[in-house]
């Protein structure tokens, strides 16, 4: 467990919702932390950026897409203490982009209902997520 002293790393991620009521998850590439784990798409909070421009730019950088702000809404969060540092994440949700999904850095993404989502492996912080999606949905 992270201790007192461990670093805070605030992670901004969005739950697109697409016309039949899925989400769209990413699987995390080889190489990084956590790899071949499914998860919602989002990325690192930048120093004097808020998390929604986080969510604006990381879903046109990974996923080709345009969201407007006024398309985010806030939805829940994560906290969890990985053994490295402490993760702190607001999701997002999302029913409105402008694009076409086509992962740009070379991950796999798809579209799974609410329910579908138990049956991914995902990271730790994003499980409690997964029963609040289902019953919002």
């Amino acid at each position: 467990m992270s201790g007192p002293g461990s670093r805070l790393l605030l992670v901004a991620a969005c739950a697109l919702i697409d016309a039949d009521g899925r989400i769209l998850v990413a699987e995390r590439p080889q190489g990084k932390s956590m790899a071949g784990l499914w998860e919602f798409p989002g990325g690192k909070v930048e120093d004097g950026e808020r998390p929604e421009d986080t969510i604006i730019r990381e879903m046109h950088e990974e996923l080709g897409i345009t969201i407007r702000e006024a398309c985010l809404s806030p939805f829940t969060f994560a906290s969890h203490a990985y053994p490295d540092f402490h993760l702190v994440m607001p999701l997002y949700l999302c029913r409105r982009w402008e694009g076409i999904v086509s992962p740009r850095e070379n991950q796999r993404v798809k579209w799974v209902s609410p329910r579908d989502l138990r049956k991914l492996s995902m990271p730790p912080a994003d499980i409690p997520l997964i029963a609040m999606l289902a019953d919002y949905l």
